[in-house]
């Protein structure tokens, strides 16, 4: 398929021109039991997202910004933003049909489907607005999202077990990036694609086909001034790529660090620290930020660990379980996980360049 990037000054033409929803009929046609209903969902979020970048780029103006003064499941003073991102995903959602139950972010149990609307086949887990610590500083934030089937039977209501589904049973996954200009990036299974908002036209056109990680990484992206809360092996680790050619960059916005390094290639992580003792597995959600990204980053041809396991084997216990996260570049991931099991050292590394001399 064929980027919408302009041809001269008459910009794409019209056969060039590609939809998100002409795009994920396009992808559907390419299994053939499909029902369309996938589809529909995924044409939903994008229409959530649309919604949630209009607030965004008016927020300074319209009186969104600041804290509710309600705190949510994590702790954190929910943002106005955050709240509005939250109640756009969840009405566009409960009443179809399409979906069993959802888990949000921001919600401490799962999200049931009213008992006035039928329920589902599909599972949608979803964080509203990942980033909204930055929402006050016009920074870029994200809205993360997964799809998977229902494990519980299609004549009931959804349960919290068809949400502690591991990242392997992902079938469809994204996020949308709310920045410069609002971005859609999904993948189906089929590649990971990229669109973004064409304010003119109110769409979502086709930027970004067959996105693949870059084998030659560009960053590492990490709030460094973390280091001294933690282990040695990741102190070390940072080391070792400080002396990889490597542009530190950090914006301290999930889908914005993520997307830059699935564009520009490197590794994004999150450790584990001591910094929160109510956080020893660091601060990232599995369920809602490290699968659909892992899942992503599979598909784009790189990896994600928590340091030891692959994040789409770890099977969740709790609705918002904390993970480590290490994402990007495969070689780069599986260097953090020689690091974290003490496989690989600076020690060792500087014995064998003198052993070579």
């Amino acid at each position: 398929m064929s980027a919408t990037r302009p041809e001269g000054k008459g910009g794409p033409t019209v056969d060039r021109v590609i939809t998100i929803e002409r795009h994920i009929v396009e992808q559907q046609k390419q299994h053939p039991e499909a029902t369309g209903v996938l589809t529909s969902i995924l044409y939903d979020i994008a229409l959530a997202g649309k919604l949630i970048a209009r607030e965004t780029t008016r927020a300074g103006l319209a009186d969104i910004l600041g804290l509710t003064g309600v705190f949510n499941v994590q702790g954190e003073e929910v943002a106005r933003l955050d709240e509005y991102a939250n109640q756009a995903i969840v009405r566009l959602n409960q009443f179809t049909g399409r979906l069993a139950v959802m888990g949000s972010e921001e919600v401490a149990d799962i999200v049931p489907i009213p008992d006035e609307f039928p329920t589902g086949r599909y599972v949608l887990l979803f964080d509203p607005l990942d980033g909204s610590s930055n929402i006050d500083y016009a920074v870029s934030i994200g809205t993360i999202f997964s799809i998977l089937r229902r494990k519980s039977p299609d004549d009931t209501r959804g349960t919290r077990e068809d949400c502690l589904q591991p990242g392997r049973d992902i079938i469809a996954a994204g996020y949308l990036l709310y920045g410069p200009s609002t971005m859609m990036v999904y993948s189906a299974g089929n590649g990971v694609h990229g669109f973004t908002l064409d304010q003119t036209v109110g769409e979502f056109l086709l930027t970004h086909p067959n996105i693949h990680i870059p084998a030659k990484p560009k960053f590492y992206s990490v709030n460094q001034g973390y280091t001294a809360y933690w282990a040695r092996e990741i102190q070390e680790f940072t080391e070792y790529l400080q002396t990889r050619n490597l542009s530190l960059r950090y914006i301290g916005s999930l889908v914005a660090d993520f997307h830059r390094n699935l564009l520009g290639g490197g590794i994004f992580y999150y450790p584990a620290d001591t910094r929160d003792p109510r956080k020893p597995r660091g601060k990232l959600r599995l369920l809602y930020e490290a699968a659909p990204l892992a899942f992503l980053a599979e598909h784009a041809g790189g990896a994600a660990s928590d340091g030891s396991r692959r994040i789409l084997d770890i099977v969740p216990q709790e609705l918002h379980q904390r993970t480590p996260l290490f994402i990007g570049n495969a070689d780069l991931v599986q260097t953090a996980e020689e690091f974290l099991c003490g496989s690989r050292s600076l020690g060792m590394i500087e014995r064998m360049r003198v052993e070579k001399r």
